[in-house]
């Protein structure tokens, strides 16, 4: 299901994992290019820890063109909640906030993905036009691959 809101986009699914499982995933940097729906993620820059509060982590990207991105993370409760601020060119753009949340439901896990544009410095330019749809609509994708990646 997708949701917008003035400088939101929400993606849910319930996936028939524990949400330990699926944390794991999604706090793993290196892994992010494999559950992607955008096709944009080319890889972590370097290899590391698992994330936690603080964490710094370079990605390599393409849309249309080759960029990084820096990311920190910005929100943190272990198998609850993960959220990153996504900067590139030293910090002059970007501002978003990719936010996983996750609660139990029945036998799985509800996960929450919201792309958050409230503190990026092109969020006038990010909610206009079709980019909040294409960017819920690659959230979609990239729960379904979250969830092929790990149910039954």
């Amino acid at each position: 299901m997708v949701t917008m809101s003035a400088d939101q986009v929400h993606v849910e699914r319930v996936i028939e994992a524990p949400a330990s499982a699926i944390f794991a995933v999604v706090a793993d940097a290196s892994r992010h290019q494999e559950i992607d729906g955008s096709g944009s993620v080319q890889g972590l820059k370097r290899p590391g820890e698992p994330l936690r509060l603080g964490s710094e982590f370079g990605m390599s990207m393409k849309q249309g063109v080759p960029y990084t991105t820096k990311n920190v993370v910005v929100e943190f409760e272990q198998d609850r909640l993960i959220a990153w601020k996504t900067t590139g060119l030293g910090g002059l753009i970007g501002g978003r906030i990719w936010r996983y949340e996750l609660e139990p439901s029945g036998t799985g896990t509800l996960v929450r993905e919201t792309w958050d544009v409230s503190q990026d410095k092109q969020k006038l330019f990010l909610k206009r036009g079709s980019m909040p749809d294409n960017t819920g609509k690659a959230m979609t994708k990239t729960l379904k691959r979250l969830a092929e990646l790990l149910e039954d």
